[in-house]
Parts: C-alpha cells; structure tokens; sequence
C-alpha cells in the first residue's frame, strides 16, 4: 500500500485525475518542471492505460488531416518526434513503417489532391503516387491514387505509459489505483477528491478522465456546453498467414464531415495486422460489446438536445456504420475496397476500443482540443486522436496552461513545494 506524503494538510499540491498515457504524460512533466511539488496521480481502473489509450490502434500519426494552425495539427507533429525520440531514449517499441492514403474511385482522388495540400500545409513531406507507382510499393492493395507519408508509424502505448509513469515515479510522483472518483468539492484554498478507495485533499487538480471528462466537469462547476458521446471502434485481427501484406499502414480517403478515418490495414508492433474500426454509436461510455449497456449513460445523452441535434446531422453515416458492425460482409466490403483479396475467414475477433468524442449543444463534434479550467482545476475536456501520439506536447500544454491559470511559480531555483506556492501566492 502506498503511503500518501502530506503537505501542510494536503495529501499533495497537485491531483491529477486520470492513468491514461495524457494524464500520465502530464505528471511526468510536472514534476519534472516543478520538483518541489507533490504529485499525486489518481487512476480508477487496476491498471494504466486501461482505456482509450490500451485500446487503439497504436498507429503514430504523422498529422495529414488536421486543420492548418490547430492545437491538433501542431500537437501531432511535434508529437510523433517526440514519440520516436522518448521510444529511442527509453527503449519503448516502435517502428516508423509510414503510411498509404489510398483512393479508390475519382470523388476520393479529388478529396486525396486536398489532403496532399494539407500535408505540405501541415509541413509534412507527402508523395503522390499514381495507380502504378502504388501497385509496385504495396502490391496486394488497390487503387486509383495514393499519398505516401514516410513519418506515420506504430508505437506500444501502453509500454509508453507506463514507463512514463515509471519516470514520474522515479522523481517523486505517487499514482494510487483502483481510485474511482465520485465527487470533487473545490473551495477559495483548495480540490478535495472522493473517491471508491479514500478522500484526498489538494491545493489543485488537472483532470485528464477521457470518458468520463464532462461529469468531472460538471462536479467542478465547469459550463457544460457539452457532453461525451462514446462511439466504439471495433476491429478484426488478420490471421498470421497474412503476417506480410502491407508494408505500409493502408488507410483509405476519410468523409472530410466526420472526425473518424475509416477502416485501415494496421501493422501492429506484435508483428501482426489488424482491420478497423469503424465507428459505432457506443450503448455505454465503456461499451466495448453490443451487449454492454448503461441506463446512466444512456439517459444522459438522451437529455442532452446536442446529441438529437448530432444523430439529425450524421444519422445516415450512424446507421451504415451500425449495420456493417452487426453484418459483417459490409464491414469486409469496406476493407476488400482497397485490398481485394480479404475474406470473411480473415477477420478474426480482436478487442473494441470506444472513443470520448465531445459534442457541443449546437449537435456539433468537437474536432479539436477543448480545455477548461474552475476555480482550483483544469479540465481535458476532449483530447481527440492523435491524442496518444501526441501526449507528449499535451502534456507540456497542460503544465504551461496550468503554471498560467494559477500563478504558479516557475521550477527556476525551486526547492520545496511551500516555496513554490509561498512564491506564486496559491
């Protein structure tokens, strides 16, 4: 049992809620730019990374789709160089395979023309191959048109979670599992965290819950315009004898209206290759099978208007989605567009993932990164994918905005947690 230090009638400075790879990023660099502070990471599940950031499809996003000057697209790239740096410097497994945007038929090769201006947009290095050029790189694939993009990859987010949570560990942060939190209570001098396993009280907190971002949202009096909505991406493993048939990861051209980029072949760092996902209204917030229901869940989207308001936008899209998840011949026709040669004996079961996708009240999906703070606190309201390829530049994000949003001192000459806040008056 890990014995909590406390400060002043703190059981730490700062709380931060949540063990995915963000939240444990975010420990990992503040106490690494505040070494006087006492962190103290609360995580509800037995394990880190239990969720989200356990459950993708471990691809490093080179960041060719994201709008020109967003939070997403300079996460992304200087994420997935910090990602191949930190997996170099610390022995985590990753492998930069590179990845084929494939089109298919003529409305995609426009909409693959566009997302080659983006690339250069985005200061990425694409190259545009022709039907030829494609066959001869990836000679099991199909299409009119491809966008090679040489930085894209595959990391082991789980290992790299977990070997930050080591180094955090290493510089004195402490990470309590098996820590649901059911109630946050901030007043003028400090956050007291309820939760399945204790009380802890602390003078702030940053809240990185992923799923469960607007509810701890709401406990902290943030205004919620709107709410989590889980879509569940479900995906089939291709069998060993199929070990080798893509070089590259093969995605196809993405509906530039939704935030989800279809069914893709990935190279997984196990060696083999997995299909998906897809996009699946989720029963439950941790939904990973159509059997898994929650009447909480459900009742909260179902009264909040942005949700009705998202179904009358993108109805038509849900419900092709639905039916290729429950048909699965319509999922391998989405798959045997680009790679012909699948059958419906190559999609062996493999493990869903389910997707915090924000939506605002208007019915819109949030694309980008919403943060919130309160009184004592900040909130990761959406951290959309490339999220675990860009944990690390999040994480610095969220320190800087946090060292801002409460005057924290800067590490400059820190001794002690008491001078820290002494300092910056919190």
């Amino acid at each position: 049992m890990t014995t909590i230090q406390h400060h002043r009638g703190y059981d730490a400075d700062v709380l931060v809620v949540g063990g995915g790879i963000v939240g444990v990023s975010t420990a990992m660099q503040l106490i690494e730019r505040h070494p006087g502070l006492s962190v103290l990471l609360l995580e509800k599940e037995a394990s880190l990374a239990a969720h989200q950031s356990g459950h993708n499809s471990g691809v490093i996003h080179a960041g060719v789709y994201y709008t020109p000057g967003s939070l997403k697209a300079e996460f992304c790239r200087r994420g997935a160089d910090a990602t191949y740096e930190f997996a170099r410097r610390h022995g985590v497994p990753v492998e930069r395979c590179g990845k084929l945007i494939v089109a298919t038929e003529e409305v995609e090769v426009e909409r693959l023309n566009a997302l080659y201006a983006r690339c250069q947009q985005n200061r990425l290095d694409p190259q545009m191959l022709g039907e030829s050029a494609l066959r001869e790189l990836e000679p099991r694939i199909a299409g009119r048109a491809a966008i090679r993009v040489a930085t894209s990859g595959i990391a082991d987010y789980p290992a790299m979670t977990a070997t930050m949570a080591r180094l955090a560990q290493e510089r004195g942060a402490q990470i309590l599992l098996n820590q649901r939190v059911d109630a946050l209570h901030e007043d003028e001098n400090g956050i007291t965290a309820e939760t399945s396993g204790g009380r802890f009280r602390a003078r702030h907190a940053i809240i990185c819950a992923g799923l469960m971002a607007d509810r701890l949202a709401n406990m902290c009096k943030v205004d919620l315009d709107f709410r989590i909505v889980p879509f569940r991406g479900e995906y089939y493993r291709l069998p060993a004898t199929k070990n080798d048939i893509v070089k590259h990861l093969v995605y196809p051209v993405p509906d530039p209206a939704l935030p989800f980029l279809g069914v893709h072949l990935t190279r997984m760092i196990g060696g083999y290759v997995t299909v998906g996902p897809n996009a699946v209204l989720a029963l439950a917030r941790e939904g990973y099978r159509w059997r898994d229901a929650n009447l909480k869940d459900l009742a909260g989207m179902a009264a909040f208007p942005g949700f009705w308001k998202m179904l009358g936008k993108h109805g038509a899209s849900g419900l092709s989605e639905m039916r290729n998840s429950l048909w699965k011949r319509g999922y391998l026709e989405l798959c045997r567009r680009y790679c012909p040669e699948l059958t419906l004996a190559d999609l062996d079961p493999y493990p869903s993932g389910v997707r915090a996708q924000a939506v605002m009240a208007d019915g819109s999906m949030v694309h980008d990164f919403l943060i919130r703070s309160s009184q004592r606190s900040l909130h990761v309201c959406n951290a959309p994918s490339p999220a675990a390829t860009s944990a690390l530049p999040i994480g610095a994000y969220l320190v800087e905005a946090f060292d801002k949003r409460f005057n924290i001192a800067p590490a400059t000459q820190v001794r002690s947690a008491a001078h820290v806040y002494d300092l910056a008056a919190g």
